[in-house]
């Protein structure tokens, strides 16, 4: 239910996916998702198919539970979709390998002010060494 696919042709042609994570904030742990990866078939990149994915999975997942959603990623690229410098939201990022600006966010229909704290990414992001922007 975290993983959005593109077809054509009954071909497979992009991906989205959202992994689960976890906020430490002062009051409690809470469970937000992590956008990633975000992947389109490279001879079909710049026709909107990734654009659509993230659109449309965005609207799919106001109905959970989950009040953020955040990404590593372009900030030139994702505030078209509502995203916003997790740090303007009072989150601190899990890593110093991120760049302030890639370290992003947008909130859900559960978000409450009081959800600021540290992003704890899931261990697989560590194992494979999938932190930071390169």
């Amino acid at each position: 239910e975290l993983s959005f696919v593109a077809e054509r042709e009954s071909e497979i042609v992009g991906q989205v996916l959202f992994t689960t994570a976890t906020l430490d904030t002062p009051r409690r742990l809470v469970d937000v998702l992590v956008l990633s990866p975000v992947g389109v078939r490279t001879d079909l990149q710049g026709q909107g198919i990734g654009s659509q994915m993230i659109n449309e999975s965005l609207a799919m997942l106001a109905g959970r539970d989950e009040p953020l959603v955040f990404l590593e990623g372009s900030p030139a690229f994702y505030p078209r979709f509502g995203f916003v410098p997790a740090g303007e939201l009072g989150m601190i990022k899990p890593s110093q390998r991120i760049p302030d600006a890639a370290f992003q966010a947008i909130t859900l229909n559960n978000f409450e002010d009081w959800m600021t704290g540290t992003l704890v990414y899931p261990d697989a992001f560590w194992r494979t060494d999938s932190v930071g922007l390169r």
